[in-house]
């Protein structure tokens, strides 16, 4: 008896099948492209291929596809692979978009609804540390600082996050001007002999500043800074509240969350961890 021949599969089977290859295939390209760029931009194809997970010579076909899509370009001498000038533009495209205070929103947000504490995002203006996005919780610290405030560079947590940590000639100088300017008692509560030093160096160990009855009696805050793709501060994230009910050590739990929220703010700008 001749026997019959196996049925095709459905062509919605097939087409299915086709559509998670084509899905596989894109996914290990751009796998490919993630690992050069991690290697940072520049590696060997057995490098590479370990760093994925794939055997060289798969990942070989895959730096063909994208070489020639100028994604990728390979060195005529070491034979290295590295970025080429459409991952560069796409890159670019990228860090136009990089909005830290569109990228602190979140941050933001989770800050107040999970603490229940007043936060906001600042950046470096001309004056001094500015705040630009303000979040209050249902039931609001009254503080008298608003979205467009000026921020003291020396006795705020927000200020001396950007003093420790955003190394610019015209920081140093706006702390220099107040400390000048301000009284004896607010002195007295910096060091004597290095007062800006000290807290320079008090920021740069803990990565975040924090405060307590110095700038606003009877509040008290933490400050952490968000990071762009380069590793430089672009703003700093803080959280304040009434100081009989706000922690803010440096290690307790709201510097904790400040921290890791600023760690994402960061993150979604493209930085990798590492700063200048």
């Amino acid at each position: 008896m001749t026997k019959a021949p196996e049925a095709s599969p459905a062509p919605a089977a097939a087409a299915a099948r086709e559509r998670r290859q084509r899905v596989q295939s894109a996914e290990t390209g751009m796998a490919v492209l993630k690992g050069l760029a991690h290697l940072g931009g520049r590696s060997s194809l057995t490098a590479l291929a370990a760093h994925v997970g794939e055997s060289p010579a798969k990942v070989h076909r895959y730096l063909a596809s994208l070489m020639e899509e100028g994604l990728v370009l390979q060195d005529a001498v070491s034979q290295h692979y590295y970025l080429g000038t459409e991952a560069i533009q796409i890159g670019l495209a990228a860090m136009r978009q990089a909005d830290p205070i569109r990228a602190a929103e979140p941050c933001l947000i989770r800050l107040r609804e999970s603490l229940e504490v007043t936060c906001f995002v600042a950046v470096m203006g001309n004056k001094g540390p500015t705040i630009v996005r303000f979040e209050e919780p249902g039931l609001p610290v009254t503080v008298n600082v608003r979205a467009g405030s000026v921020m003291s560079m020396l006795w705020s947590a927000t200020g001396r996050a950007f003093l420790g940590l955003l190394d610019e000639s015209r920081v140093l100088a706006l702390a220099e001007q107040e400390l000048a300017e301000a009284t004896p008692d607010m002195r007295a509560t910096l060091d004597s002999t290095d007062p800006i030093g000290r807290l320079r160096r008090e920021v740069q160990q803990a990565r975040c500043a924090s405060v307590r009855d110095t700038y606003l009696r009877g509040i008290s805050a933490v400050a952490a800074p968000v990071y762009d793709y380069a590793g430089r501060v672009c703003a700093v994230l803080t959280a304040l509240g009434a100081t009989g009910g706000f922690d803010p050590a440096i290690d307790g739990p709201v510097a904790l969350a400040v921290r890791r929220e600023a760690g994402a703010a960061s993150a979604l700008l493209g930085h990798t961890g590492l700063t200048t």
